[in-house]
């Protein structure tokens, strides 16, 4: 497991996106929607894996991200940044662990004090045994504050929708790559 002295995350159960077991005690989230209706060549997986892993997905989101380097790898600061005004949120998380494989190339990041929940998440772009890519979004949350708590189903309408968001800026990446 991957860790590093300089970061306090706010959970224990650091890279479990990864090879799981997911924890107990938290709200578990998956979500696995088409990129393709059908076969792609294996460098589609790889473009699109790129795309994500250099913020560029989440940036054909328009979702803002401050980041502390241009490509995802273990130790990079990842700062969330949704709302606008100040109703803002800043969502500081540390990227935990990268995969560029021959079926999956994404990545997980965990959460650090200052953000409203508590967990991990996991973004990536999957190939199948038929040669389809899937969008995938794993996560492990629960509320950090227990004002929040009242408001935990609604968190995860929140979270599946962000994922179908991006899912949709990575289809239309793939679609412009040809």
């Amino acid at each position: 497991m991957w860790h590093r002295a300089d970061v306090t995350f706010t959970y224990p159960e650091v890279g479990a996106t990864q090879h799981g077991p997911v924890p107990a005690g938290y709200r578990h989230v998956r979500v696995r929607l088409p990129l393709s209706r059908g076969p792609r060549p294996a460098a589609d997986l790889e473009r699109v894996g790129e795309l994500l892993l250099t913020w560029q997905v989440h940036a054909a989101a328009r979702i803002r991200l401050d980041t502390s380097a241009a490509v995802a790898a273990p130790g990079v600061r990842v700062d969330t940044r949704l709302g606008v005004g100040r109703l803002r949120l800043h969502e500081p998380c540390d990227v935990v662990w990268v995969e560029r494989g021959p079926r999956r190339a994404g990545f997980g990041y965990g959460t650090l004090p200052g953000h409203v929940l508590v967990g991990e998440e996991l973004f990536a772009v999957e190939r199948d045994d038929a040669g389809r890519l899937w969008w995938v979004v794993e996560l492990f949350s629960r509320p950090a504050a227990a004002w929040l708590r009242p408001f935990a189903p609604a968190l995860e309408v929140f979270q599946r929708s962000y994922a179908a968001w991006l899912a949709r800026a990575a289809r239309r990446l793939l679609a412009e790559a040809g």
